[in-house]
């Protein structure tokens, strides 16, 4: 179930500098509710990296449309959002066995039939796996800021991910991001207004209220009891 994954990084034009294998398996201790969740769920609701382009509506056994979240840690908002959305289908991928588990065993307890997971490099999943003009939303919540400017090439939402996210919307879905750490919202919104294909749907043009469609989350609560802030951008597919 778990294997190791590569993660590209990208150089200040946007091309690929190396490929590095940037997550391996010291994924740090399950705990025994992860764990149990690992053996007992993956094989109803875990999707095994093999390469082939996913059939969504064969893996979900209907023609809902399909929201794709990056990066869901320990899946809690995911599992929210799915619960919350029978009418919707949801794939995670998460590089973090820990989170992995902790999303099956919630999505168990909290009885959500429509929720399936991935551990592996999201960029290897969405190149190999996801079908092109597929997905109705793609989430990415509170990716690593990579705060060093030299570390900022790093940083997931660069102009050729941009693209890539474009490709795998249907004309019409949305591109949705969040970050607690301005700067990157403001790099984000610079990659996305210079990305083909896009409108922003930010009325003010830059960012959007936290919509109702993504839960709060304790780490958010707390960040704003502090006087964090948080910005949420949504870009439409429009070609």
């Amino acid at each position: 179930m778990i294997n190791n994954v590569i993660s590209p990084e990208y150089n200040e034009e946007g091309r690929v500098m190396r490929r590095v294998r940037s997550f391996v398996r010291r994924q740090g201790r399950l705990t025994q509710r992860q764990e149990d969740a690992l053996q007992n769920e993956w094989a109803e609701k875990g999707i095994d990296f093999n390469g082939e382009p996913l059939d969504f509506a064969a893996v979900f056994n209907n023609q809902n449309p399909v929201v794709l979240e990056i990066g869901f840690g320990m899946g809690a908002s995911l599992v929210t959002m799915a619960a919350k959305n029978p009418n919707k289908n949801f794939l995670g991928i998460e590089v973090h066995a820990p989170g992995v588990g902790a999303c099956l065993a919630s999505a168990k307890e909290e009885d959500v039939t429509n929720l399936r997971v991935m551990c592996h490099d999201a960029i290897e999943v969405l190149d190999r796996m996801i079908p092109d003009e597929s997905l109705s939303m793609v989430q990415l919540f509170f990716p690593d800021p990579w705060h060093k400017a030299k570390h900022n090439k790093r940083r997931i939402v660069q102009t050729p991910f941009a693209n890539k996210i474009r490709s795998k919307l249907a004309v019409g879905g949305i591109f949705h991001m969040a970050t607690d750490w301005e700067p990157y919202a403001e790099h984000m919104l610079e990659v996305m207004n210079n990305a083909e294909g896009y409108q922003n749907v930010s009325a003010t043009g830059d960012y959007v209220p936290r919509p109702e469609t993504r839960p709060e989350t304790k780490f958010e609560k707390r960040g704003q009891r502090l006087g964090h802030g948080v910005w949420d951008l949504m870009f439409k597919r429009t070609k």
